[in-house]
């Protein structure tokens, strides 16, 4: 026996008792602790309380769940812990499938001010909060509305600028209010999408969204219209000697022989903010055949992206593409254009026709920005559908009109659920560019034109193509600023 580890058996008793009423006395005194010490009973109960909570954000269909469970698969502190969880069922914050949300109202922080999450951390989001007396609730994003749809309403608040002012941005054969045109009912409306709000357009705090980035419109004279417009909008119209011109930095001169540059670009100090227009009508990359016969044709290359977007898609943060109006045979033969493809002069008579053409280089387009969007993270890019025409007893040679001042008397409401341009909606359908939707929503505006009021009116002469300014194209940049 004295040869055995441990000792004697009564040594070995003697310990064994001495542990035992050790752990006993220690587990006396962490129940005595427990119950004297409140924080950890509450800290669980604050849990429980805040997983609870989402009942009150978010009153939808119950959603069975266990809120203190799946909070401790979360928290490593909390493996362990066992809690019984609440008997009935508790709403979650979820997105389910088919249950309808509320809109969300006007966000009017900036982008660079985060918000609160559910789980109480900062995160920027698209949700808004809204205050209805004393409850604070959580309002949908408007990130997945369909703003294509929808109606146009009568504000009194329109327009967002005067039509008489903005000289310094608007081009005058486009401010209507300057050209002989005596009723103005066009400009005091605005477009309310069916299943969401559309926060009000207030040019600074746009500019304060769009700090540090530049917004780029490429495209014809509609484009052009836009781009116009969106300078409007955030100045109010007003006199700004502050804004820079770089249209230099951009390559965006006066050519030789030409009375005005392919482009304007200029920057907002303040928020370092730059807004650019270049113009591209057929967003095609053009090149001369002969560089050296000032006659020669230019081939264009229906596979090919504008030579400017290429050279300068990484200075772009949101960019804004159309064409389609310059897509006929009188524009190409006027341009000395000639269909090129792979780099050689167009042979396949199916891709000659005017349609087919125009389609390819969308197609072209999209998917060349698709293969790059992925090294430009936080680049949005948005094509716009065609804006529509309202000549009627002929075209814009043939003496077609458009009389018509009488706002929305072809109704006020769309609901379809494609687009009326099925081309540009088709080439955006799996990729990464969104769909800048206007087609059908400004269709209803007949009146909205310039129409025979012109700088220096001509008997005969309507432009039922282009909008007056302050006018439809307001809307296509509140669009996109909403989706922005």
């Amino acid at each position: 026996m004295k040869g055995m580890k441990g000792g004697s058996p009564y040594k070995l008793r003697v310990r064994n008792l001495s542990l035992s009423l050790t752990a006993l006395i220690c587990l006396t005194l962490a129940v005595w602790a427990w119950e004297k010490t409140p924080h950890l009973t509450t800290y669980f109960q604050q849990v429980e309380q805040f997983e609870m909570s989402s009942s009150v954000l978010s009153p939808v269909n119950s959603v069975k769940t266990t809120p203190v469970n799946n909070f401790t698969r979360q928290n490593p502190l909390l493996v362990g812990v066992k809690s019984n969880p609440p008997k009935e069922e508790v709403p979650s914050k979820l997105s389910i499938k088919g249950i309808p949300s509320e809109p969300a109202k006007e966000d009017n922080s900036s982008a660079d001010t985060p918000s609160i999450s559910p789980a109480g951390g900062s995160a920027k989001s698209s949700a808004g909060e809204r205050k209805d007396g004393e409850n604070v609730k959580m309002v949908s994003s408007n990130k997945d509305c369909d703003y294509a749809k929808g109606k146009w309403v009568a504000d009194s608040k329109r327009p967002l600028y005067s039509g008489s002012g903005c000289r310094q941005w608007l081009s005058g054969m486009w401010a209507c209010r300057l050209n002989h045109r005596t009723d103005f009912a066009y400009e005091h409306y605005r477009w309310q999408p069916k299943d969401c709000e559309m926060p009000d357009f207030h040019g600074s705090k746009f500019l304060r969204r769009m700090k540090h980035k530049t917004i780029a419109f490429i495209g014809d004279s509609l484009g052009r219209q836009q781009f116009q417009s969106m300078m409007c909008m955030v100045t109010g119209g007003r006199e700004s000697p502050e804004v820079e011109d770089i249209g230099k930095q951009y390559g965006l001169v006066i050519p030789r022989g030409a009375k005005r540059p392919d482009g304007w670009a200029y920057r907002f100090p303040k928020t370092n903010t730059t807004i650019l227009y270049y113009w591209s009508a057929s967003l095609c990359a053009l090149e001369p055949i002969n560089k050296m016969d000032p006659a020669t044709n230019v081939a264009m290359h229906l596979d090919r992206p504008v030579q400017f977007l290429q050279q300068n898609l990484p200075r772009f943060d949101v960019l804004v593409l159309n064409t389609g109006h310059h897509w006929n045979r009188g524009k190409l033969t006027a341009n000395r254009w000639v269909m090129y493809v792979n780099g050689t002069p167009n042979a396949d008579k199916k891709i000659a026709g005017i349609g087919n053409a125009k389609n390819l280089t969308i197609h072209s387009v999209v998917k060349w920005l698709d293969s790059r969007l992925p090294q430009y993270p936080r680049l949005k890019v948005f094509f716009r559908t065609m804006s529509p025409r309202h000549f009627e007893n002929g075209d814009w040679n043939t003496g077609g009109s458009c009389d018509n001042t009488i706002p929305l008397v072809g109704g006020s409401d769309v609901n379809q659920n494609s687009s009326s341009d099925p081309a540009t909606e088709d080439a955006v359908k799996g990729s990464k560019v969104k769909l800048l939707d206007i087609t059908a929503l400004s269709q209803l505006r007949s009146e909205g034109h310039v129409s025979k009021f012109s700088i220096r009116p001509q008997p005969g002469m309507y432009d039922c193509l282009h909008w007056c300014l302050p006018g439809i194209p307001d809307t296509w940049n509140e669009l996109l600023a909403a989706q922005v």
